[in-house]
């Protein structure tokens, strides 16, 4: 049985339930439709041959035939009960002549760390926070809404965004389960942003937000073949995300296509005066689908980072081909190594210890001052005694951890943080790009996605993540083919808000390329 006959049995198990209010659609959603991007949605739209209506209702009945039946992902942890509603609301809206934007009536998925001020829990996967419902929503949300999104529901992810165990199994939280690799279902997703990884190449919407603090988006786009967006901190507000770092978390696109990426990247970005590190990014954020150019590559100066080669040899060799491509798109491509990249391994962590616990004690009084949790401590002792559902799989170290570390006016927390940024910015990327006048690096993204494994935890196959993660600088992923069948991807790193000229070489690879190709829910894969 294969993808469009899983549909098909959902559509049907759903007819009832959607019925009622398709009535009212002017326009039927088809399965093909489901497939499309935004611009070819909007197009439907526009034409009258496509309501918001009948999208999010042909999402939910995808939802219900792949995600809850079929192969069964699971990689979405609640389904907005207003969804219908919301896209009704803007199918009126459109009717009356008044179009938000782009994303006006497109369905969209957030990682259940963004606070959604509705009938929605945000729990970060986490049992000590079910059934607790955000006061307000998250700038993210409330940007979405703005321009005419509808949010569709909250994806799984791995549980404290993987910040609760050195021997975590990504994609795992006690309160959504194990959501599943769709390329082949006993793999892993990697995460943190598993759900939305998942979620986005099955296509249960045309949109998944993630968040990253080292990978967590670029990671799991990577091994379920998407294009990732993590931003530049500061870019994309972070309040009423669950948080671990100040420092480097941030919330991206996670799509199909890099066009879906621009749009949703502009409708996310934006200065709010509750997240001091937006307004840096003043002036700074654009129309991202202005960079969309087939051409882009043309004179592009790539630095490949070799340094990010050597883990896995048939990811290298895809990868080697990929740049085979760039340089038929006119880039010239110069062998480099991002230097001092072993300078803020530990440093890093240690920074993510200390800003973690402060974060969430913000977070829950801002957000959520009716949980019953408070503070890490808190968070800590509910786990313990809920051990059979929280502890079962693997501990808290993490949250131990942070717990035990003190203010952030200590001297080894600033010490730490001014590690990272001596080495990762003016002695790491930004030294590379300017002796060797650089527009970006290009490396794998990572390896391919592994057998997942509750006894041995994560095994991951290296990343290209941590330079622009800890740098706070913008990083690009994109498909770039396959190895036994699994997706891998091709990262574009820059300096500080260089997302356009990032998106657009990107774009043009993608277009040069188009290697990316739906999942078939496959048991498992053997080598080829």
């Amino acid at each position: 049985m294969d993808r469009r006959d899983f549909v098909k049995i959902g559509l049907g198990a759903s007819a009832l339930a959607v019925s009622g209010a398709a009535a009212s659609s002017t326009a039927a959603a088809t399965d093909a439709s489901l497939d499309l991007g935004v611009s070819e949605l909007q197009a439907l739209m526009a034409g009258g041959k496509l309501s918001a209506h009948s999208l999010a209702a042909g999402y939910l009945a995808r939802i219900q035939a792949i995600d809850k039946a079929g192969p069964r992902i699971n990689s979405i942890i609640e389904i907005n009960p207003d969804a219908l509603k919301i896209a009704a609301d803007l199918d009126r809206e459109r009717a009356a002549g008044k179009v938000r934007g782009p994303l006006h009536g497109i369905p969209v998925l957030l990682k259940d760390n963004l606070a959604t001020g509705d009938a929605m829990c945000t729990t970060a996967g986490s049992l000590a926070l079910d059934g607790v419902r955000a006061t307000r929503d998250s700038f993210v949300a409330a940007q979405l809404r703005r321009v005419g999104a509808v949010i569709l529901g909250k994806t799984n992810l791995s549980e404290w965004a993987n910040m609760r165990s050195s021997h975590s199994t990504s994609g795992w939280s006690a309160r959504g389960g194990l959501t599943r690799n769709p390329y082949a279902l006993d793999r892993n997703t990697s995460g943190s942003s598993s759900g939305s990884g998942a979620a986005m190449a099955a296509g249960l919407a045309t949109l998944t937000v993630g968040t990253e603090t080292d990978g967590s988006i670029v990671s799991p786009a990577s091994t379920c073949g998407l294009v990732g967006i993590k931003p530049t901190v500061g870019l994309v507000s972070r309040s009423g995300i669950i948080p671990i770092s100040a420092s480097q978390d941030t919330a991206g696109p996670m799509t199909r296509t890099v066009s879906d990426a621009a749009y949703l990247l502009a409708a996310m970005a934006g200065v709010d005066d509750a997240d001091p590190a937006t307004r840096g990014s003043a002036g700074k954020a654009s129309d991202y689908a202005r960079a969309l150019d087939k051409g882009a590559l043309r004179g592009k100066r790539l630095g490949v980072a070799r340094d990010f080669f050597g883990r896995n040899p048939a990811v290298d060799a895809q990868i080697e081909k990929q740049l085979a491509v760039l340089k038929a798109q006119g880039a010239v491509l110069v062998d480099v190594k991002v230097p001092n990249t072993n300078k803020y391994d530990e440093s890093e962590m240690a920074v993510l210890l200390y800003e973690f616990k402060p974060g969430l004690a913000d977070y829950l009084k801002g957000y959520a001052p009716h949980a019953r949790i408070k503070s890490m401590a808190d968070v800590i002792a509910f786990n313990e005694q809920h051990r059979d559902k929280e502890l079962s799989l693997f501990g808290q170290e993490h949250l131990i951890a942070s717990n035990k570390k003190g203010s952030l006016s200590e001297d080894e927390y600033k010490k730490a943080l001014a590690n990272n940024h001596r080495y990762s910015r003016r002695e790491g990327i930004d030294k590379v790009m300017k002796e060797h006048k650089l527009d970006a690096l290009v490396a794998p993204t990572g390896g391919v996605a592994w057998l997942t494994d509750f006894i041995n935890g994560d095994h991951y196959g290296g990343s290209f993540s941590s330079p622009a993660a800890v740098a706070g600088y913008p990083h690009v992923t994109v498909p770039a083919g396959y190895v036994h069948g699994l997706p891998v991807g091709i990262s574009f790193v820059g300096g500080a808000y260089s997302e356009a000229a990032l998106i657009g070489m990107a774009y043009a690879y993608e277009q040069a390329t188009l290697h990316r190709r739906a999942p078939q829910f496959l048991p498992s894969v053997k080598p080829a």
